[in-house]
């Protein structure tokens, strides 16, 4: 096994995520989690072998870099995946990684926009120019959705029926669609861009979201654009996921269900409401105590 080039083994295991219908996102993550653990035993002089000792020992020293525990669970899951994929094609003799366990991860909160924080990042998208008109649309859009990054990336033209306010998800994460509904503002906000979008070099293409110089647009556009808009609008540490948390706390907060929610989030887990809307959960439950008046005994 010690003598097995892993490095050319790496375009067949592509095109097999591809051929199991991995999104393009997904597919990225994998092969980047192992062209990382390959590049690190050539550059610490440790044979590329899918064992528990080497592996362990490239997820230790991510983590020991400051890689956070998220990012070092997804390297070794990469990892795994390969390993998993090189047994089963006979390219090892058996799967050594079956069974290791994940890194632990902390328990993070993450703070959502707040209605000021959305306010600002809506005004800093003014304008009638095609990128002002998109970015106004995309963030109405992700703030009243939820809508993964990649989601959104992937609406076609035909996927809008904005007489209605419904967006068709095709395939979500785990190869699920579903369908979303927006409000007459977000409705009215995309109107705007895709009267726009006409003019555009690529208005011909399926691809709702377009870039805003002839090209298209990839999330590293949209994380982009976005970060400059939160710039603008005084809003720090934004990241395009944050309008994700900052969608299941304003559900919960406006009297939406958790079954609501877990829908049009694209959920199938229920501890997920509770990982995505942790750092307004206290907030929630004052209100709810001081409404319900329970100490109010006679």
């Amino acid at each position: 096994m010690a003598s097995l080039d892993l490095t050319s083994l790496l375009d067949s295991w592509t095109l097999h995520l591809r051929a199991e219908r991995k999104s393009p996102q997904t597919v990225r993550n994998y092969t980047l989690g192992v062209r990382m653990f390959l590049a690190w035993c050539e550059r610490t002089g440790v044979p590329a072998v899918l064992d528990r000792r080497t592996v362990s020992a490239f997820i230790a020293s991510l983590l020991d870099g400051g890689a956070e525990g998220a990012t070092a669970k997804a390297r070794q899951l990469a990892v795994r995946r390969f390993s998993a994929w090189c047994a089963d094609e006979g390219e090892i003799e058996r799967d050594e990684l079956l069974g290791i366990k994940p890194p632990k991860l902390d328990v993070k909160v993450v703070q959502v926009l707040t209605e000021s924080d959305l306010q600002a990042l809506i005004k800093a998208c003014a304008g009638k120019e095609f990128r002002d008109r998109r970015d106004e649309a995309l963030v109405r859009l992700m703030t009243e959705t939820g809508l993964r990054s990649e989601e959104v990336l992937s609406l076609a033209v035909a996927d809008v029926d904005l007489a209605r306010g419904v967006l068709t998800v095709r395939r979500g994460k785990g190869g699920k669609g579903r369908t979303v509904f927006v409000g007459p503002r977000t409705g009215a906000a995309i109107d705007r861009y895709i009267r726009l979008r006409r003019a555009h070099r690529l208005a011909g293409t399926a691809a709702l979201w377009l870039g805003d110089r002839g090209k298209g647009l990839g999330y590293f556009g949209l994380r982009d654009t976005l970060q400059w808009r939160a710039k603008l609008a005084g809003v720090p540490d934004f990241t395009p996921h944050k309008l994700r948390h900052t969608a299941a706390s304003r559900w919960l907060e406006n009297g939406g269900s958790e079954g609501g929610l877990m829908a049009q989030a694209g959920w199938s887990r229920r501890d997920m409401i509770d990982r995505y809307t942790k750092s307004t959960s206290e907030r929630r439950a004052a209100e709810e105590a001081r409404r319900l008046g329970l100490g109010d005994l006679i």
